[in-house]
């Protein structure tokens, strides 16, 4: 299992049109195929400047990679994440064993 998440602040005011239509762009990608867990978050907490997180799981090392060369996310990081996104944290992560 890894569990791929990104915390992330957006260059749109908080309540804005542009915010919310970003976050339903966003939430989409939970529908491609091999996404499982997926979660669009709210910072509540004052201790970084991120405002939003999104986490989400794959079976395998094939479904990670078969999510990020998929058409719809390279078309949503290219379309809307590189030009909307302020500045972002992603870290993908497995279990320990044991």
């Amino acid at each position: 299992m890894i569990r791929h998440t990104v915390a992330f602040r957006l260059h749109h005011p908080a309540g804005s049109d542009e915010e919310r239509d970003f976050l339903a762009a966003n939430a989409a990608l939970g529908s491609i195929p091999g996404v499982e867990r997926f979660e669009l978050l709210r910072q509540v907490s004052p201790k970084n400047d991120f405002t939003y997180f999104v986490s989400m799981e794959f079976a395998d090392q094939a479904a990670y990679d078969a999510y990020n060369t998929h058409p719809d996310h390279v078309e949503f990081v290219q379309g809307r994440w590189v030009p909307e996104v302020a500045d972002f944290l992603e870290i993908d992560v497995v279990p320990l064993e044991g």
